[in-house]
């Protein structure tokens, strides 16, 4: 079996890939995004937009294969522009609107409500106004980090689909595979995906880790002054993080 090293940056060129072989697979390892997987092939990369369930367009990476074995798709949006994007749309919102009352998880607060559901959001996206049959749906985990996978059958053609989705460090990982009819579960890439630290080195936690939204929510601005800066999402490592494995 030949593996292929592939570092992601965030000028990589797009470059049209033939079908691969069964045997062929690229390790992919994304210093900026923090995350590893195996690719059946070597994926071309694309960028695009992603609209998030509260209505912010995020930019994204489209990592794409195409080929004999169907047509495999990584898909990677960085959250952390959410929360200064919806606190400054909060403070623009007309008076007594449920998006101006409350600094918790409402009002100011909810852009935390973008990031806590972008996992669900995301398989919700998968199927919505589409003719599939779902077959499997399921909370999962890689490496402690909690996502869900999903399974459904496209019932114009029978081929089918698996996909799974994850939040780390405040980006949005999307894993699909979708084969003709009569194929192996493509399992590959929802498999194969591993997590990295700071250093860009391997990780596995010691607990379930999942990306809450978990700091101070900067109270709403007095009428007539700026509203205060809000600060990054948290990039945090879980303090149940085991020692690096690579």
């Amino acid at each position: 079996m030949r593996f292929n090293l592939l570092i992601a940056t965030a000028l990589l060129v797009a470059v049209s890939a033939p079908a691969f072989a069964q045997d062929d697979y690229t390790e992919f390892v994304s210093k900026e995004d923090f995350f590893t997987i195996t690719f059946p092939g070597r994926p071309a990369m694309t960028e695009g937009t992603w609209l998030t369930e509260y209505f912010v367009n995020l930019p994204s990476k489209v990592y794409t294969i195409s080929g004999v074995s169907g047509k495999h798709t990584l898909t990677v949006v960085d959250y952390t522009p959410i929360e200064r994007v919806l606190v400054e749309k909060a403070t623009k919102c007309p008076a007594g609107a449920e998006t101006c009352i409350g600094v918790g998880d409402t009002g100011y607060g909810y852009w935390k409500n973008d990031v806590r559901g972008a996992v669900t959001y995301a398989m919700n996206k998968l199927i919505a106004d589409k003719d599939v049959k779902v077959t499997h749906l399921m909370f999962n985990f890689m490496e402690m980090v909690g996502g869900q996978e999903i399974q459904f059958t496209n019932l114009k053609d029978q081929s089918r689909t698996f996909a799974s989705a994850y939040m780390h460090r405040n980006r949005l990982i999307i894993a699909e595979s979708t084969v003709p009819k009569g194929f192996p579960p493509p399992t590959i890439m929802q498999q194969s995906i591993g997590w990295l630290d700071e250093n860009a080195r391997g990780i596995r936690y010691q607990y379930l880790y999942l990306n809450e939204p978990d700091h101070a929510v900067p109270p709403p601005p007095r009428r007539g002054q700026a509203p205060a800066q809000p600060g990054q999402l948290p990039n945090r490592i879980d303090p149940g993080a085991t020692a690096p494995t690579r």
